[in-house]
């Protein structure tokens, strides 16, 4: 006697070995001694043989119509007999029984499975809702498979080409467009991006990086949003200097500036004067809000996303012939730029030129410093501030080491898709005067804030570790006791926040955010994130521009420095690679590369060791110098 059953949601045939009440032992069609549940057994027959039975039964499964079946069957519930012999009109035979069994086990959306060989019909609604389904998705695989030839061909579906914005940063993985970009990517062994790039549907790789930034960052926009005018600005006394600001020529958020008087008893002051929004932007005002959700100005090659609207900028930036409302401090120095005191002051302060660095360092320059030269617009003032912050910097115990190499500091130019690339000296007059008084007022102004028990946010540096602090706490690096970011109120918000704190102490009145401020720690933590990107970013930004140059003057080979190991700094450029081939050098090795390949969306270059390069005596004593 042999037997039909169910095993694993599958049906076999069998030889019934010994048959017990609850379990038989069955030898199996391909010979497998096997124990069957009496619950999993479908029928019993004695001819013809499993092997036969189960070839001819998937033959009359073939064979059935599933629809007609589901014609013919009752809306009640069935047996699978039943139905064939419904449907045969006659008694089914074993062979037809099981066809029929296997038929209705394998149309789920026909008939609903009640029980061991029982079935029920699915309602007409239903049998409809789920033929369209199986409809839909042979279209969607059709529709699929069609979308996969084009890309894999790099040719872009038409219907593709209004999600591309979708695809690249915001894709929604259950959708037939990006799983058509992924399989075409498992194929073509690329990334998404690169794959819709060779398909033409990125036609700027920068836009799709400064896309890629602003969706998560500013996912808004850029643009600003209509808000209250600002309060009234408060009488204020007019100082008697005549100040000037030291920027580049790019520069719009002129957030400090410098006077130079001599005083009556032959001393000098020297007034740092730093623009004051704080007066306008009130705390928890909606221009209050807007700032403390950019927290900084964004900066990168070519551009920038500024903290607060051009007309707020406007009102409060320190541009020439205006007089504008300034936080003020005032230091006495003696003939050997000695500081002999300080005091804060806030007023207006009329702002007569505005310097820029690239007409500047034509004049004001180390050559001219030590030397002779033609006189120059502020030369006696730029002068006096270059030597007061060469004091300023020996008290804080950073002399520069004249053995060391000096560091470069590279601009970035970009105009009409070219970038230019030039390097500056760091440390240079511009540079020391403009850095060593800022570095002043902010660890004066932070250890007025300590002193007088004013909550502050401070930048401290200690164990090699730079953060912010809601505490004051040493700078190590600046050799400072503590240091407040209070100099740039109109890009970065800490400074905002401080200078609010400044303002009250300055006037004599209670300051707006009393001792363990919680709002100061929610700020301390939102700013430090988002300083954090926006450098990346900025970094992000200026490698790209590297390659850029690269490819726009088309170089195949360059020269570098081994910093250590693989890894190699390219001359003239911020850029440092890895060369897999480099062989084991010292570290300052001169080499030559050759340039592989250039990655604008991976934002990598890809380059081979050449050769190396042997540096003459000459060259190398004017290197050591």
């Amino acid at each position: 006697m042999h037997l039909l059953y169910e095993e694993d949601g599958h049906f076999k045939a069998g030889t019934i070995v010994t048959d017990n009440d609850s379990s038989l032992q069955v030898d199996s069609q391909h010979g497998k001694r096997v124990k069957v549940k009496l619950l999993n057994v479908m029928m019993r027959f004695a001819t013809p043989t499993p092997t036969e039975m189960m070839s001819a039964a998937q033959q009359v499964r073939d064979d059935t119509d599933a629809d007609f079946l589901w014609e013919v069957a009752s809306q009640e519930e069935f047996g699978f007999i039943e139905l064939g012999t419904e449907y045969f009109g006659h008694t089914p035979t074993p062979i037809e029984s099981a066809g029929i069994l296997m038929r209705l086990h394998e149309s789920p959306m026909h008939f609903y499975k009640k029980g061991r060989g029982r079935y029920k019909a699915a309602p007409a609604e239903a049998l409809a809702a789920a033929k369209a389904g199986v409809e839909r998705r042979q279209r969607e695989a059709e529709t699929l498979a069609a979308y996969v030839t084009e890309l894999t061909n790099f040719t872009l579906p038409e219907a593709l080409s209004d999600q591309i914005d979708a695809l690249l940063y915001a894709p929604d993985k259950n959708q037939i467009a990006w799983k058509a970009i992924d399989a075409a990517c498992k194929l073509t062994c690329l990334t998404p991006v690169k794959l819709l790039h060779r398909c033409g549907a990125i036609p700027s790789s920068h836009d799709y990086h400064l896309q890629l930034f602003l969706r998560e960052h500013f996912p808004r926009g850029t643009g600003f949003t209509e808000v209250e005018s600002a309060p009234a600005m408060p009488e204020l006394p007019v100082a008697e200097v005549a100040a000037f600001s030291i920027d580049d020529a790019s520069t719009t958020e002129i957030d400090d500036a410098f006077s130079v008087q001599r005083m009556e008893n032959g001393n000098w002051q020297v007034g740092v004067h730093i623009a004051a929004p704080a007066l306008g932007i009130l705390p928890d005002s909606a221009m209050d809000t807007i700032a403390a959700q950019r927290l900084s100005t964004v900066y990168y090659p070519g551009g920038k996303i500024t903290m607060l609207p051009e007309d707020v900028v406007n009102g409060y930036t320190l541009s020439e012939g205006r007089v504008v409302p300034a936080l003020s401090m005032y230091i006495e120095i003696d003939a050997d730029y000695q500081v002999l005191g300080q005091h804060t002051k806030l007023e207006t302060v009329p702002i007569v030129a505005n310097l820029r660095h690239e007409c500047l360092e034509q004049d004001f320059n180390h050559a001219n410093l030590i030397g002779d030269c033609p006189a120059y617009s502020y030369q006696d003032e730029l002068t006096l501030l270059w030597h007061f912050s060469g004091a300023l910097e020996a008290a804080r115990g950073k002399t520069p080491d004249p053995k060391l190499p000096p560091r470069t500091d590279y601009n970035f130019k970009v105009e009409n898709d070219r970038v230019t690339i030039t390097d500056r000296q760091r440390g240079n007059p511009i540079d020391r005067v403009v850095s060593e008084l800022m570095i002043f007022v902010n660890a004066n102004w932070g250890k007025w804030l300590a002193d007088t028990e004013t909550m502050a946010l401070y930048r401290t540096q200690q164990n090699g570790k730079v953060k912010m602090s809601a505490k004051p706490g040493p700078h190590v690096g600046l050799g400072v006791e503590q240091y407040t970011w209070s100099s740039s109120p109109l890009r970065r918000y800490i400074d905002l926040v401080n200078q609010r704190q400044l303002i009250a102490l300055a006037q004599g009145e209670a300051p707006p955010y009393p001792p363990k401020a919680s709002v100061l720690y929610t700020i301390l933590r939102d700013f430090e994130l988002a300083h954090d990107a926006y450098n990346d970013f900025q970094r992000k930004m200026e490698r790209y521009w590297c390659l850029r140059w690269l490819q726009q003057e088309n170089l195949s080979e360059i020269n570098a420095n081994v910093i250590k190991e693989n890894l190699v700094r390219l001359d003239g450029l911020p850029f440092v690679a890895r060369v897999p081939s480099l062989p084991e050098l010292a570290v300052g090795t001169r080499v030559g590369l050759t340039i592989d390949i250039i990655d604008l969306f991976e934002v990598e270059l890809i380059c081979g060791f050449h050769h190396k390069i042997e540096v003459v005596e000459d060259e190398a004593d004017s290197l050591d110098a």
